[in-house]
């Protein structure tokens, strides 16, 4: 039985990777906001007070003599810049605005928990739907998901191409 070995990526030359740990990704969606490199540790977000522990951004108490910086979160707020969107629209969500609007804050705080960069940005209501607007990609999935779980309907992801972004439409 051989051995089936992946193909090079488009811009690795024929032959340049001699195991899999030397292979190039050419992951053509980044997101931009993400930092070039890593935070001293720790940092605090001069924001909205997240810090940066053990590699990754949580919540808790900074030590006194932490670093301050912006983190990707608030950076992409300041900036007005969304990564996911999410529309609610239809006549079931109409007669039920609220309710389905509770439903939504409460997956962002459940969220936030476990991840401080996951968060609702602003909710923009419209004359018959409103736009949710978030600060990373994972987070409108799961709305959308919750909403399909307790209310059905019709939901459709859509990831931007070339670039870091969801579009999630959710109606009923």
């Amino acid at each position: 039985m051989s051995r089936r070995t992946l193909p090079p990526s488009p811009q690795t030359p024929q032959g340049g990777v001699t195991h899999y740990g030397s292979r190039i990704w050419d992951d053509l969606r980044h997101d931009p906001y993400q930092a070039r490199r890593k935070y001293g540790e720790p940092t605090v977000c001069a924001d909205c007070g997240a810090v940066y522990r053990h590699g990754r951004w949580q919540r808790g108490e900074a030590p006194a003599d932490a670093k301050r910086e912006v983190c990707p979160a608030c950076h992409r707020i300041r900036d007005r810049m969304p990564a996911g969107l999410v529309t609610l629209e239809g006549p079931f969500f109409a007669a039920h605005r609220d309710e389905v609007l509770r439903l939504v804050e409460h997956e962002a705080m459940r969220e936030r928990d476990t991840h401080p960069l996951a968060r609702i940005m602003e909710i923009v209501p419209e004359a018959e739907r409103v736009v949710v607007k978030t600060t990373d990609i994972h987070l409108p999935q799961r709305i959308g998901e919750a909403l399909k779980s307790a209310y059905q309907g019709e939901l459709a992801v859509a990831y931007g191409k070339d670039e870091y972004s969801v579009r999630v439409d959710w109606r009923r």
